[in-house]
């Protein structure tokens, strides 16, 4: 099956899904299983930022620490980290259900980020 890792190309920033290396993407999963209404939500965040390069509503996107950023289309929220060549990759998708952004889901974000510089680095990623 043909990977899908694009989830939006802008004038400042190309937004994508993070695969791991058994060609899954738990944020892109997570994405499909939304209703109509919340994937829109999701699409306006990414196109906001792929065409303006900010959200300057913290309520939208949010640093997170660790170079961790969160699009936050209320109640979800996609963690992401910015990459060379104005690119976005978000590595992982939950519903919020509490104040503070879980532990687990920050250090996810943050495994996936490496594993992307990896693999990128070793021409491996894109295959």
């Amino acid at each position: 099956m043909m990977k899908e890792y694009s989830a939006y190309e802008g004038q400042t920033f190309i937004i994508e899904w993070y695969y791991d290396s058994q060609g899954k993407s738990i944020a892109f999963d997570y994405y499909k299983t939304l209703s109509v209404q919340d994937r829109i939500k999701v699409l306006r965040l990414f196109k906001r930022m792929g065409d303006a390069g900010e959200i300057k509503d913290k309520t939208k996107f949010n640093y997170e620490g660790d170079q961790v950023y969160a699009f936050k289309p209320q109640p979800d929220r996609f963690l992401c980290f910015f990459f060379q060549g104005q690119k976005i990759v978000v590595t992982n998708a939950f519903r919020k259900k509490q104040p503070k952004l879980p532990e687990q889901e920050k250090d996810r974000a943050l495994r996936f980020k490496k594993d992307y510089e990896i693999r990128t680095k070793g021409g491996k990623y894109y295959e």
